[in-house]
Formats: structure tokens, C-alpha cells, sequence
């Protein structure tokens, strides 16, 4: 189900570049069954922004932070360090607005972003050594401070420590949230990798409804609470390093999720759903799941569903991917399936014929 032309198609890209365009994403709800009950899961999906993630967001914001302090113009080359989607939606708005883009990357980034972001004019600087923790993003930091070093045209957005990173998610994903869940959200799964959405979200909440449990999604292998660092296949959570944005009152819970159960879940999921996620949003998935099984009297919780499962179809949902990198997916839990869009109908519909 694939309701999002590609990025490479270049005047559909142009013509969805406004910021008027991006955010008020849709809130889906699917059905899981749970030990034999039927529970009810909203999703936020980001991919439906023009660039295919909730880093479109981000983008403009970084940009549009940069630009207010006079730090970039036509003449400057804007530079960031990226896993992926920021350096897609970042491409979207430089090429837009005619600013030269540099995307730092790594053998993580997937074809597909790879493509999209060379369809838009990209410079790909890859870095292929990763650091000693196993992964690869201090040495993509290592590689932008050369670049700075090299010329004084460079300027880095940070998405790490810029405060405008935050500041989106707070003025805009939070309230779409609580707004379309009419002030009724129990609990909201988001994934951390800068830290920036969880901080902004958990912000706004915090305001407007500190009753939410606000659940920080992270990838095994990664330190941004505290973990033993190890190399990681998931894209777009986690982190080799503490977020400089996160405070402990942004959070009531961590949720650790292994590589191999996230894509397990976007897999499962597209299967009887045909909702393509990726895989930090299999990972919030996963951890909502295992959050209900043991809270039954739970019914309103959102999982923020960072980008579209295309972006990864090389990957998570190539077969000879996971066979090469000899990923062995497991059986997620016997008590629990996704319910197909038109089985849940169906049982609806009997279940009001009876009453």
C-alpha cells in the first residue's frame, strides 16, 4: 500500500516543497489481537509527509533556524550528518530553495534514500570505518568537522544540539497528537535516536495532559540511556551517544527492542495489514505490544510511526537482505497477530448486529 509517489519523481517534489505541506499527518488505528482480545493501537504515520518521514519536519526546521540568523544564503553549502531520512527531506528543502547540500552517510543508508537524495541534487559523502563503538555515526560527525575545516562556505545544521530540533515537535507533532486523539492519549511510543521528537512531544504533554505515559523507545546496542554500545541495523533510533535534548521528566519508561523483533513486526504487520512501517517504527510497535499485554484496562495509545516501510524495501523487506546479513527473525509472541482491515470489520459489524 503505497499512497506516496517516490522522491525521485522531481516535479511531484517541487510541487510539494511549501512547509504548508508538511505535518498534520494522519492517525490510523489497527487491530491486535492479545491474548484473545481485541485491542486497539493508533498509529501516527509520518510517512506521509512530501519527503516520506517525520524528519520533514525537522528539515524545515533547521533551515528555516538557520536562515533567521543570517547563517545561510545561495553562496554557503549546508552540511549534515545523517542516517537517512534527514538527509532526504533535507535535499527536498535545499533543492527547493536553491541552497548546495552535502549529506554525510554511512553503508547503513538505504538505496532507497541514497537515490532520492542524488535525484535532488545531493552531494553523498559516505564514511565507511565505523568508530569503536561499532556504528558509525562519530565517525559521520568526524567527517563533517573535516568538511567545516576545509571551507568556511560549510555550514552545519546540528540536528544534534540545534534547539529548533525540539522546538517543531513541540508547536507541532504533539498537538496534532493530543488534538486528533481528542485530549485522550494514555500513553505515546516514540522512538529516540537526537532525542529531539521525544523532548519536543513529551514537552507539550507534559503541559497539556502530564497524566500521558510518555514511553522512549531505544535500539539495543544503543547508549542514549545508558546501554552497552553495540552495532546496530536499525536505522533512525539510537545513537552512539547521550541526546543532548532528553531530560529524565520526558520520559516514565525506556523500552529496549532488538533489531530482529522490530523488523519482525513491520513484516507482520504489512502481511496482514498491508501497512509498510519502517523499522524504528516496528521497534515502537514492539514495545507498545509487549506495554499492553501486561495493561489490559489500556485503550488510547499512539505509537509515533517515524517514516514508510518503501524507504526500506532493499532491506527489511528483501528476503536476500536479511539472509546476507544473516538476520534470523523471530515468531513474535503466539498470543498476539495483527487483525486484517477487513476480518476487524467484519467482527464489528456482527458484533452490532447483535446488540
Amino acid at each position: 500500500m503505497n499512497l506516496i509517489k517516490p522522491i525521485a519523481d522531481r516535479a511531484f517534489a517541487e510541487s510539494q516543497l511549501a512547509p504548508a505541506t508538511v505535518g498534520n499527518t494522519p492517525i490510523t488505528p489497527i487491530h491486535v489481537n492479545i491474548n484473545g482480545n481485541s485491542r486497539t493501537i493508533y498509529l501516527k504515520l509520518e510517512g506521509h509527509n512530501p519527503a516520506g518521514s517525520s524528519k520533514d519536519r525537522t528539515a524545515h526546521a533547521l533551515i528555516e533556524d538557520m536562515e533567521a540568523r543570517n547563517r545561510i544564503s545561495s553562496s554557503t553549502i549546508v552540511l549534515e550528518s545523517t542516517s537517512g531520512n534527514l538527509g532526504v527531506a533535507l535535499s527536498f528543502v535545499c533543492h527547493a530553495k536553491g541552497y548546495p547540500f552535502v549529506a554525510v552517510v554511512d553503508p547503513h543508508t538505504t538505496e532507497e534514500a541514497l537515490k532520492n537524495m542524488r535525484a535532488l541534487d545531493t552531494r553523498i559523502e559516505m564514511v565507511s570505518e565505523p568508530d569503536h563503538t561499532g556504528g558509525y555515526l562519530k565517525s559521520r560527525l568526524a567527517r563533517v568537522q573535516q568538511l567545516l575545516q576545509s571551507s568556511s562556505r560549510y555550514v552545519w545544521l546540528d540536528q544534534y544540539s540545534n534547539p529548533a530540533n525540539p522546538r517543531i515537535h513541540y508547536v507541532t507533532t504533539g498537538p496534532e497528537i493530543y488534538n486528533r486523539m481528542d485530549g485522550e492519549v494514555e500513553a505515546v511510543f516514540i522512538a529516540v535516536s537526537t532525542g529531539g521528537t521525544l523532548a519536543g512531544i513529551a514537552r507539550y504533554f507534559r503541559e497539556v495532559s502530564p497524566k500521558t505515559e510518555i514511553v522512549a523507545v531505544d535500539a539495543v546496542g544503543s547508549v542514549i540511556f545508558g546501554g552497552k554500545a553495540g552495532p546496530r541495523r536499525l536505522t533512525g533510533i539510537g545513537s552512539a551517544r547521550v541526546s543532548n535534548f532528553i531530560e529524565k521528566s520526558h520520559y516514565d519508561r525506556v523500552s529496549m527492542i532488538t533489531d530482529e523483533y522490530a523488523f519482525s513486526f513491520c513484516r507482520r504487520l504489512f502481511k496482514k495489514t498491508g501497512l509498510k512501517i519502517g523499522g524504528s517504527s516496528g521497534a515502537v510497535l514492539a514495545s507498545c505490544i509487549d506495554y499492553l499485554i501486561s495493561r489490559p484496562e489500556i485503550k488510547r495509545v499512539v505509537c509515533l510511526c517515524a517514516d514508510r516501510g518503501e524507504n526500506y524495501d532493499s532491506t527489511i523487506f528483501n528476503d536476500e537482505w536479511l539472509a546476507e546479513k544473516q538476520i534470523l527473525l523471530p515468531q513474535p509472541w503466539s498470543t498476539v497477530d495483527f487483525e486484517s482491515f477487513a476480518a476487524f470489520e467484519k467482527k464489528a459489524v456482527a458484533s452490532v448486529s447483535k446488540s
